[in-house]
């Protein structure tokens, strides 16, 4: 099983900066993409950015040009580096990783989810 642990969150002042991390870790794998998503109260959960295994990068159109994700294949992790913080931002986020491991019938490819970190920015 791969598994995801999530770093990084906290409280921020409106303005500020925070870059969370994600490490995948486990079993032998191999990584297809990695996302992040967050979920605020009462909210639906909303994808945030997108690193492809090309390196290909998407956003959403709230975060595009405040948030930048990157991956350090070396260490199976996922960065997320977020400047200029809103209030709006405040959320749960949730790292996601698409990812293939051996099976003793085959390999599986599926998506493994972080524990999730919390992001509060206030006014």
């Amino acid at each position: 099983q791969v598994e995801l642990v999530e770093s990084g969150g906290g409280l921020v002042q409106g303005g500020g900066s925070l870059r969370l991390s994600c490490a995948a870790s486990g079993s032998p794998f191999s990584i297809r993409s990695m996302r992040w998503y967050r979920q605020a109260p009462g909210k639906q959960r909303e994808l945030v950015a997108l690193i492809t295994s090309d390196g290909s990068t998407n956003y959403a159109d709230s975060v595009k040009g405040r948030f930048t994700i990157s991956r350090d294949i070396a260490l199976n992790t996922v960065y997320l580096k977020m400047n200029g913080l809103k209030s709006e931002d405040t959320a749960v986020y949730y790292c996601n990783v698409v990812a293939t491991t051996a099976r003793v019938m085959g390999t599986l490819t599926r998506a493994y989810w972080g524990q999730g970190t919390q992001v509060t920015v206030s006014s």
